[in-house]
């Protein structure tokens, strides 16, 4: 006799049907699992033996045939489990029940609990387009099951309490919709930095805008504090992007049943040690790195010159495309990488150079050696260049409260609002398109000979031409005009005037 129980599998960030097909027959008892399986998947033999046992119900002593299918793509994870064994039980007619409808994930434990498995959002929005009715998965994966919508979500604690509800003995609650609980504590606030307007000022108009934002200046001066404070004021995510993100993070395996979904903009900070594959993406079975899980957020990189330079070189691609592709033997994946990209940097080993007080001890081939790791098309990428310089005395004493981000969040959403209006189709100027951006940036005769000149004299490519226009529409926004006037045009000028290249190129 021959079961199929209706499971699910990932391919990259979308999620896929897998039937699983077990038959019983005569002969010495054996366990044969094929559908191309990896180790993990392998191992469910002893697991499912085991769960069986301890659950109360009869080993079969025959030669068991599992299949998974579709059979030529590859399959990983313990997410099989438990349609493993409830196809074995079917198939030795211990459990009587109709399972056309119904999906099943999981993985077990030897004493027949069921423990979470990752990326279950996308596999539940893939149940729902192919058409199941429920959802069975284990209870702490439950909430985020829910966020498909639509679909009837059953949380499993045991094995024992699935066979009685399938066989009618006792019903599991289905699972109510996940709504957010309690506000969360509150992230870091704009008012605890003192001085730094112009910084501040450059993160308002990166934020409103979603442009790329380079934060160079001595150690101590707040870049890192400054960074850090960037997602409070980040416009509110949609359902959309929310989802979105909060996919590629049950991919990674972070999200928890307390928090399934992603309620803020995520942000990513990795260490300047992370490898390529890291960063990227990548493995023998490809997995979202941190571009990926940085989608509709903020990739932070502190210390910029001390990545490898192969490493960020990667970024370039992704920054232009909003995507990334990982290549292996068995295809071609790609996963969302939507992200600003906010960098912090010394302006040298030391972190002196230029400061007044002349403690900097590089000589002018360090300096430019330091500086030499970062590449021109990397550079060329980056919207905004900040200058932050050290803080004087005067600065660190004041006790005059600063701006609170609620306030500047305010401005930042307004100013999204109206990109929204103006580009359906992308949600902010950083992604607007080139045809958008000739009907949008249109200059006047003052403006032009103000951009001609700048043109000139910075050398500018076509790329950072057009950068220097979606920055000066972002601060018309902020400000609430129709049109790209001198003033602004003059301010997105003076924010692409790179430090770097005015004191060591």
């Amino acid at each position: 006799m021959v079961c199929k129980i209706r499971s699910l599998g990932l391919h990259g960030i979308s999620g896929y049907e897998v039937s699983v097909e077990c038959f019983l027959s005569r002969g010495l008892p054996s366990f044969e699992l094929v559908g191309l399986p990896d180790a993990a998947v392998r191992e469910a033999r002893e697991r499912v033996r085991a769960a069986i046992k301890s659950s109360g119900f009869d080993y079969p002593v025959s030669r068991i045939s599992v299949n998974l299918a579709p059979a030529g793509r590859k399959k990983e994870g313990t997410r099989y489990d438990l349609p493993v064994l409830l196809g074995i039980l079917s198939a030795s007619g211990q459990i009587h029940a109709d399972l056309a409808g119904f999906g099943f994930v999981g993985e077990l434990s030897l004493s027949g609990a069921l423990r979470p498995v990752s990326g279950v959002l996308p596999m539940a929005l893939a149940a729902k387009r192919a058409g199941m009715t429920a959802l069975f998965v284990p209870a702490d994966n439950a909430a985020e099951a829910t966020l498909a919508e639509g679909l009837a979500v059953y949380p499993v604690e045991t094995v024992a309490q699935l066979a009685a509800h399938l066989t009618g003995e006792a019903s599991i609650e289905a699972a109510l919709p996940w709504t957010p609980g309690a506000l969360r504590p509150d992230l870091p606030d704009f008012r605890d930095v003192k001085g730094q307007e112009n910084a501040k000022r450059a993160l308002e108009i990166a934020a409103a805008g979603g442009h790329n934002i380079l934060l160079i200046g001595p150690p101590g001066a707040g870049k890192s504090m400054l960074a850090k404070r960037l997602p409070s004021i980040l416009p509110d995510m949609s359902r959309k992007e929310a989802l979105e993100a909060t996919e590629l993070h049950s991919i990674a395996g972070l999200t928890s049943k307390d928090l399934p979904l992603l309620d803020r903009r995520p942000f990513r900070s990795p260490h300047h040690t992370i490898s390529t594959i890291g960063l990227s993406g990548g493995g023998s079975i490809p997995r979202p790195g941190e571009i990926s899980l940085a989608h509709n957020g903020i990739l932070f990189l502190d210390e910029l010159p001390e990545f490898r330079r192969d490493t960020l070189e990667v970024l370039r691609q992704p920054m232009e495309d909003g995507q990334v592709s990982i290549s292996r033997m068995s295809g071609t994946i790609s996963y969302p990488s939507r992200f600003m990209l906010v960098c912090a940097m010394n302006p040298c080993k030391c972190g002196w150079y230029g400061h007044p007080s002349g403690r900097c001890a590089c000589s002018q081939r360090a300096v430019d050696s330091y500086v030499g790791r970062l590449s021109g098309p990397l550079l060329d990428r980056i919207d905004l260049f900040v200058d932050v310089p050290a803080l004087a005395f005067e600065d660190l004493s004041r006790h005059t409260p600063a701006e609170s981000s609620s306030a500047v969040r305010q401005r930042v959403n307004a100013a999204r609002e109206i990109q929204r209006r103006r580009q359906p189709e992308a949600d902010c100027n950083a992604r607007m398109s080139p045809a958008r951006l000739r009907e949008c940036c249109r200059l006047d005769e003052a403006c032009e000979k103000l951009m001609k000149a700048a043109f000139d004299r910075m050398g500018l490519s076509a790329r950072s031409y057009d950068r220097i226009l979606r920055v000066a529409r972002t601060i018309a926004d902020l400000d609430g005009a129709s049109l790209i006037g001198t003033d602004h045009l003059a301010e997105a000028i003076q924010f692409r005037n790179n430090p770097l290249d005015r004191r060591y190129l």
